[in-house]
């Protein structure tokens, strides 16, 4: 696919009403560039670090035209409906779920980063879009977006390139990883396929081992 160029967003931590509990789902357009590191961009900020950022979950990317969908669901929020709206770091047209592979290696300026997980939607975007039943839809939908671990940080800027340059595991995208995953009985050879896959993040593949009840050893670089 050739190289787009991805929107990059940023955001501290602000109070979502009514409760005011912090949060970093509150993204703003950068306009110069950005350090990345380990735990993502440089002055983004998760409000509950045990849910949301750290390694396996450095930075989110979300597709633009996901919000087509998400404004025509609900045309009373469509106005809120854009690039940035869900907390993602990168907002890119043309990969989405069905195209995008767990373990894919993308080239993000100087940077290289990997797909680790799908993004699991929850309560912070009905409050912050005041909807309480968008991210089950979203879920339903597996309009969810994804996460990546860095596997080489630097200086990112608006208008760098952004392309593929690995894919370990073509068969597994996280379409199909969704879909196995929140299936009510999902098949235990797709379980066990799916473990396997090269990058998968640790974390989401314990998950996905528990609910079909088979095992799972947790391995270096898997």
């Amino acid at each position: 696919m050739k190289p787009t160029i991805p929107q990059l967003f940023v955001g501290d931590l602000r109070p979502l009403l009514p409760e005011g509990e912090l949060s970093g789902i509150f993204k703003a357009l950068a306009d110069s560039p950005l350090i990345l590191g380990p735990e993502g961009f440089a002055g983004d900020r998760q409000g509950d670090r045990e849910h949301h950022g750290g390694p396996e979950k450095a930075l989110h990317q979300y597709p633009a035209e996901h919000y087509a969908r998400l404004a025509a669901h609900r045309p009373g929020q469509a106005g809120a409906m854009n690039p940035g709206a869900l907390g993602e770091n990168l907002s890119t047209l043309g990969w989405t779920e069905h195209n995008v592979c767990v373990g894919d290696i993308f080239r993000l300026g100087p940077c290289r980063i990997q797909v680790s997980q799908p993004r699991q939607p929850c309560w912070k975007i009905n409050r912050k879009l005041g909807d309480e039943d968008l991210a089950r839809f979203i879920a339903d939908e597996g309009l969810t977006g994804w996460y990546y671990r860095v596997l080489e940080g630097g200086t990112v800027g608006p208008g760098d390139a952004f392309e593929l340059v690995d894919r370990p595991a073509p068969e597994v995208s996280l379409a199909r990883l969704w879909q196995a995953s929140h299936a009510r009985k999902p098949e235990r050879r797709e379980v066990e396929a799916l473990l396997a896959t090269p990058g998968l993040s640790p974390n989401w593949a314990r998950k996905l081992a528990n609910k079909a009840r088979v095992s799972w050893v947790d391995r270096p670089g898997s």
